[in-house]
Formats: structure tokens, sequence, C-alpha cells
């Protein structure tokens, strides 16, 4: 798909879903923001806030994520495959874009950076969303990743496109937790033994830390 109308030309800030979200917004915009709530995003932003530094990547069938809150208090480098935010990560450093990595706990700090790191060019927010094939297949847009992209939008003053304000829009109307917990991705971590992730992704603007890809890692800006 070329950029033409879909890059959302003339807006500050610009949203779009997973990777082809990536290629489109990437040709464009100064910075890219990854936003995987559940739960990508969450552990960058607990391994990164505990003196960690996170390697995304491309993800592989046999390869688990280290789940929120199993990370420990010196996590040192901590390897993070993932079918979508780590994935989409690797993507976006292609783009030539400054890549930064975002949800709800940082959400501000987040949005800070991109606007004093983007300067004049544009800010493309990218929720992961998932495959309906876990790598493959259909994007299954996600309730918690347009939340959190959402709250980084809200906390950002430059014009948005109408795909970025409506996330804001959703954010600023919604019971963050409750909606983390119901949707169904939420309910997919419950059933599978990870609820007590959930209440540490939708803490809202509890940390500072601002995830930036350097070379192949991510570290804290």
């Amino acid at each position: 798909m070329g950029v033409g109308y879909w890059g959302q030309d003339g807006f500050g800030v610009r949203l779009e879903w997973g990777r082809e979200g990536v290629e489109t917004l990437g040709a464009t915009c100064a910075v890219l923001v990854i936003v995987d709530v559940l739960s990508f995003s969450t552990t960058v932003d607990l391994v990164l806030s505990r003196g960690g530094r996170a390697r995304p990547l491309t993800w592989r069938a046999d390869a688990r994520l280290p789940r929120p809150a199993a990370i420990g208090d010196s996590p040192g480098l901590t390897d993070l495959p993932s079918p979508n935010g780590a994935t989409l990560t690797t993507k976006a450093k292609e783009t030539g874009a400054t890549v930064l990595v975002g949800c709800l706990r940082n959400a501000d700090a987040v949005a800070e950076a991109a606007n004093e790191l983007a300067g004049t060019g544009a800010i493309g927010i990218i929720a992961a969303g998932e495959r309906w094939g876990v790598s493959q297949g259909p994007l299954r847009p996600c309730v918690e990743d347009h939340l959190g992209a959402g709250a980084i939008v809200t906390a950002l003053s430059r014009t948005k496109s109408p795909e970025a304000a409506l996330a804001s829009a959703a954010y600023q109307a919604t019971d963050v937790e409750r909606a983390l917990t119901e949707c169904s991705s939420g309910r997919e971590l419950i059933g599978k033994g990870h609820g007590a992730d959930i209440p540490l992704a939708a803490a809202l603007n509890v940390s500072t830390t601002v995830p930036i890809l350097k070379t192949d890692l991510l570290e804290q800006l």
C-alpha cells in the first residue's frame, strides 16, 4: 500500500495499526512510538525503569515473552521476543525514524520526549494490535493498544489526525483498568494465570522511563 492519503499528511500526530502502519507512517514521520500494552511495551518499561536494557526480537514459535509481573529488581539485559510489539520495533528501525516504546505507565513521559525529538516533523503512534494467526494473518485491533495510544496522543498538543483524535477521545472516556480487565486480551491473560500483569499495565503515568531504540537495544533516553 502506498502512502498517498493513508499517511495522514498535514497532522502533527498520526496513528495507525500494526506492521502496515509502521510502513506507512514510517515513510513520513520523524518519530514512531510502538504501543503494545499487553504486554511488550509494559514489560519494556518495567525492565528499563529497574535499570535494565531490553533487546526486542522478532517472534519465533518457541519464544516466550517474560511476564511483566515476573520482572525482577535487577533485570540486566533482557531478551523480549513478541509477535507484535517487539517485531514492530525491529521493523520500525528500518524506516529511519527515531523509535520509542510507549504504554499507559509512561504515556506522558514518552509524549514529551517524542515532541522534543520530532522537532518540526510528525509523530506516528503505532498501536500494535495482534494477528489472528499469532504472527501472520489479518490484524485484530486491540482495546488496550487503542487506549495506550490514546493516552500518548492526549498528552501531545500538536494537531491530531482523526485517527489519533479518536484514540484520544476513547482513552478519556474509558475506565482503563476495567477495560483492560474485561477486554478479550485481558480475559486471555487471566485465563492463562497472568492476571497480575493487568494492574501493572493499567497503572497510568507511574513511570518517567522513555525507552528509545539504539542500534538493536531499547535503553532509557
